[in-house]
Formats: structure tokens, sequence, C-alpha cells
């Protein structure tokens, strides 16, 4: 197994991407912690640096992630996890967090 390379604060990017359509849902940071208990339980954990904790998606929406497989990339510090959606992966209700073109327009 390739091994993980956690930036300076011990933090990775994380891609949660529909395993279904290939859809990108959102993006979110893993610390080694998140990393052991998405492989554990198969279902999504994160580091919010704004709140300096630990998280689990769906925690309090109840919208969680379902992993089914986790990909590293070439360089160790990303991973690609492959996730069935229990719902909107937004916190605003949208289904993924890349509704908005660059200039502030909804995609299409």
């Amino acid at each position: 197994m390739q091994t993980l390379k956690f930036d300076s604060n011990g933090l990775l990017t994380a891609v949660a991407q529909d395993a279904g359509t290939g859809q990108v849902l959102m993006v979110a940071m893993m610390d080694a912690q998140a990393v052991d208990k998405t492989i554990k339980t198969k279902k999504a954990h994160f580091w919010s640096r704004s709140r300096k904790e630990l998280w689990q998606k769906g925690e309090t929406s109840g919208n969680f992630l379902d992993v089914q497989e986790i990909k590293i990339d070439c360089d160790g510090d990303a991973l690609l996890l492959q996730v069935i959606p229990r719902g909107p992966a937004c916190h605003t209700g949208n289904v993924s967090c890349f509704y908005s073109d660059l200039d502030g327009q909804n995609a299409v």
C-alpha cells in the first residue's frame, strides 16, 4: 500500500465522487483518524478545519456518504472516495457542492 503524505497540518485532500454517476460531490480534508474511521465504518469522515474536529458526513443531516472504494493519487497526498450518497452532499441542499460556474451563474 502506498504511504499517505499528510501536509504540515496533518491533513490531506479528499474528493467524494458518486460511484454510480461519476459526479464530483464535494471536497474536504482528512486527517489520519478520519481516514482510519472511514476505512473501518465505510462511512465518510472528515476533519473540519473551522471547527477543529472530526466529523462524519451526515451525522446531523442524515445525508451519509457510503464509501465503496478509496483510491490514492500518485503523490500520496489526496484520496478519491467512491461513494453512494444518501441525500444531497452539499450543506446547501444541492446534490453536489459544485453547482455554480466561476462567474457566479448556476452551472448547466
